[in-house]
């Protein structure tokens, strides 16, 4: 069993940054490789990036290369994504997920566990 919860959502001006926080319990973090997804309303969920459990290996989808960065510290149980250049349509709950598969995945129901998600809000 992974428990995820997320942090670090909130209202930014387009042009702005965020970085957001997923912690997670369970002893075999270091082992899980971890995605970010986001809903908009009434949209499904979007693939963001994705982090092998070593970190040598990132993914990221097209509409935020070059603008967002995921990483993680396994002695902290935690994985970030640092959101720049932030546009009004990044608007969305945020939410990380992890598997335990090992390697990276991009579509949500190859995830086994998911936080609860944060608000990322995007004003023009």
């Amino acid at each position: 069993q992974v428990q995820l919860v997320e942090s670090g959502g909130g209202l930014v001006q387009a042009g702005g940054s965020l970085r957001l926080s997923c912690a997670a319990s369970g002893r075999t973090f270091s082992r899980y490789v971890m995605g970010w997804f986001r809903q908009a309303p009434g949209k499904e969920h979007e693939f963001v990036a994705a982090i092998t459990w070593s970190g040598d290996r990132r993914y990221y989808a097209d509409s935020v290369e070059g603008r967002f960065t995921i990483s993680r510290d396994n002695a902290k149980n935690t994985v970030y994504l640092q959101m720049n250049s932030l546009k009004p349509e990044d608007t969305a709950v945020y939410y990380c997920a992890s598997d335990s598969s090992g390697s990276i995945k991009v579509r949500p129901y190859e995830y086994d566990y998911w936080g609860q998600g944060t608000q990322v809000t995007v004003s023009s």
